[in-house]
């Protein structure tokens, strides 16, 4: 009769691989190394087959070690698969949801959408962190994030929310009264530019195109910030132009506090992703996060002036 496979021996001979140390792998299953030396060579006897190399200060992976590895990591994501699926199917969704957001999208787009969010799923505990600086996701207190554009660090995750969002040029209509509207990307070098800061570089190009050709133009204000909020707060109250997310700004265009400009001339693209360090972190709450945010930005791109 063939022995069964231990959970738990998979479960040690996974970190112990992740580690290249016993004795690390112990402390973080919080087991005696003679325990965990125990099972290693339990598993080794049941397979038949020797699964490291040892030596005085590592352990290294064998050939049949490096094969058997793949198979062990898939059973056990497997076995997580359905236990969470089974938790799911018993339960409405429940537990912390650790989330950071830009600071004017969070704000003024976000915030009402996460109410309805939580009215639907009482039982989760939203923190939520807001700020346009690029959160640290290894470092800092949150699962997910969303983020404008696409991460530097290729080793995150990114899963699409708002793929099409794109800038817009907008201005008050007190402030269009008093100066006027451009009539070409030229004429904003007479207007006062609202500018913001992006990875702590003032984002003072600003640029589209016509469908056949690029345009690209260097701006300049008299107001500068770090917070993309308080640039857009400014520019409802007629201080200047600015140049933003269709996203941020969608709200303010409907109520008429800020008209589009040149809405012949597509913006930068802006796509909006669900971010996070390993495909581990997108829960089943995160992934009912993701589609309810999703189907709302929907709701906002189906009206932008590109799109009319």
């Amino acid at each position: 009769m063939i022995a069964m496979l231990r959970f738990d021996d998979l479960q040690l001979f996974v970190r112990i691989a992740g580690e290249g140390s016993l004795s690390a792998a112990a402390r973080q299953l919080d087991i005696s190394p003679a325990v965990a030396s125990a099972g290693l060579k339990r598993l080794e006897q049941q397979l038949q087959a020797r699964l490291f190399v040892r030596s005085t200060r590592s352990l290294r992976l064998t050939a049949d070690g490096e094969a058997f590895l793949l198979h062990a990591r898939q059973a056990l994501q497997s076995l997580e698969a359905g236990r969470q699926q089974l938790a799911g199917s018993k339960s409405a969704i429940s537990g912390p949801l650790q989330l950071a957001a830009p600071s004017d999208f969070g704000r003024n787009t976000l915030l009402p959408w996460l109410d309805t969010f939580m009215q639907t799923h009482p039982q989760v505990q939203l923190r939520l962190l807001l700020g346009d600086r690029v959160t640290d996701l290894f470092r800092e207190p949150v699962d997910i994030a969303l983020r404008y554009g696409e991460p530097e660090d290729s080793s995150l995750v990114a899963l699409p929310v708002a793929a099409g969002n794109r800038r817009v040029l907008c201005a008050a209509p007190a402030y269009l009264q008093r100066h006027g509207e451009p009539r070409q990307i030229a004429d904003l070098r007479q207007h006062n530019c609202l500018i913001y800061m992006l990875g702590g570089r003032a984002y003072e190009r600003w640029r589209f195109h016509d469908g056949e050709r690029a345009h690209s133009l260097q701006v300049a204000g008299d107001r500068l910030s770090d917070d993309a909020d308080v640039v857009r707060r400014w520019a409802v109250a007629g201080a200047g132009v600015v140049y933003k997310s269709w996203l941020d700004v969608a709200g303010d265009v409907h109520t008429g506090r800020l008209k589009v400009l040149l809405p012949e001339m597509l913006g930068e693209p802006t796509p909006l992703n669900l971010i996070c360090t390993h495909r581990e972190q997108l829960s089943k709450p995160v992934h009912l996060l993701r589609e309810f945010v999703q189907a709302r930005c929907a709701e906002l791109l189906a009206q932008a002036p590109w799109r009319r």
